[in-house]
């Protein structure tokens, strides 16, 4: 059993605080939501009243915030100042590379180790525990933290130093977004030209169009698996989310000097979505926007 403090309890972070508690972990965790704390310590958790009650003692702190200013802050505020030397610091969190590398080498000069340990897989894999985590830190820390996220996923990748995960993470989005969208036109225009989408989709599934956005997350209602597409769209991952991962991917090849034509257009189409309502629903939404047109 390991003592692990877990700061942020959101949609995602409730769900992997529980399965720590689960698979037999120590956690103590936090959140400025009463009702979050209370639904984390009903799943077996412990509540801390603050960041910094939590922290101290702990072996492991996971956080799950959600931006890198926010991640920033309660590493500066409340981890650098609680936790004791040697402590791993996991960050779950989604955030631009940089930052990641920064509070990285902020955590190593206090004699903490820190990896970057971002997630794909949304609100249904947290809960079950079958995440996917891209990993960026050195090899000693990786294998310290990969038994603390096996048991929060199904696969733990190490992607490099720190900062990698992150970069894996953006890399990964940038490319689900625009596959997404491309999908949407597809099934669109299948339809325009008298295709069944159902026929489209047996067709294309097995062919050189397929692709995870097709066969696993199909935006058509009634055609594929079960998707947020068969509940109206409500639930899965947020529009909101899709475009701050894209506008992360964005920031970074301006950095980088990489060409992203397709990541640039999918971030104004999200974003076009989202200022006409629609940044809670589903990434795969976007299919009632260009149907419109």
């Amino acid at each position: 059993m390991t003592a692990i403090a877990f700061i942020g309890l959101g949609n995602m972070g409730g769900g992997m605080a529980a399965n720590l508690a689960k698979a037999g972990h120590d956690v103590r965790a936090f959140d400025l939501s009463a009702a979050a704390l209370d639904k984390a310590k009903a799943a077996g958790c412990l509540s801390a009243e603050s960041a910094s009650a939590a922290v101290a003692g702990a072996e492991v702190v996971v956080t799950m915030l959600p931006a890198g200013q926010h991640v920033e802050s309660v590493y500066a505020d409340a981890l650098f100042a609680a936790a004791t030397p040697g402590t791993l610091l996991i960050d779950c969190s989604t955030i631009d590379v940089a930052t990641a590398k920064r509070v990285a080498d902020a955590a190593a000069i206090k004699g903490l180790v820190a990896v970057d340990a971002p997630v794909s897989g949304g609100i249904a894999a947290a809960n079950a525990g079958t995440l996917t985590f891209m990993v960026g830190g050195s090899d000693e820390a990786f294998a310290r933290a990969e038994p603390i996220l096996s048991a929060m996923g199904k696969a733990v990748i190490h992607a490099g130093d720190n900062g990698a995960g992150q970069a894996a993470k953006i890399c990964n989005n940038m490319l689900l977004g625009a596959e997404m969208i491309a999908t949407c036109e597809a099934f669109l225009l299948a339809e325009k030209l008298g295709l069944d989408p159902q026929r489209f989709y047996d067709i294309s599934s097995v062919s050189s169009g397929q692709s995870w956005s097709m066969t696993s997350y199909c935006p058509v209602p009634g055609v594929g698996p079960e998707t947020p597409a068969d509940r109206d769209y409500q639930g899965g991952f947020a529009v909101a989310l899709m475009l701050k991962d894209l506008k992360l991917a964005h920031e970074a090849a301006i950095t980088a000097g990489a060409q992203t034509p397709m990541g640039t257009r999918a971030v104004e189409l999200y974003q076009q979505f989202a200022d006409q309502g629609h940044g809670a629903l589903d990434f795969s939404g976007i299919i009632r926007m260009l149907g419109d047109r």
